[in-house]
């Protein structure tokens, strides 16, 4: 792969490697998925799975942390449908005041 493109970042983005990791994809699923059920520890393939997951999608759950922070800690938010800067919080509760943690540089 790496004579073919000496520039390739990653495997994984090789045609030859993708569509191998393409076509066990569903195996691999079911083996760490198999594993969990029966309380078998399978940290490397778990892992590998994961990585493979965030390393394929454009866009990612980070949402669901950040709305966790904001819940707890009033940290504030940025939106997808909304120009990049601009922080939201959201008054989960229904109770409290009007509380952010606000932004700074560190």
């Amino acid at each position: 792969a790496y004579k073919k493109n000496p520039e390739l970042p990653n495997l994984l983005l090789d045609d030859f490697f993708k569509k191998a990791v393409m076509s066990c994809q569903a195996g691999w699923r079911t083996a760490v998925s198999t594993a969990i059920q029966h309380g078998v520890p399978a940290p490397t393939f778990s892992t590998a799975l994961a990585f493979y997951d965030g390393y394929r999608s454009a866009t990612l759950p980070a949402n669901l942390l950040q709305a966790q922070r904001d819940y707890f800690g009033a940290h504030t938010y940025e939106r997808v449908d909304k120009p990049r800067g601009e922080w939201f919080h959201t008054n989960w509760t229904g109770t409290g005041g009007n509380v952010t943690s606000n932004q700074y540089n560190a």
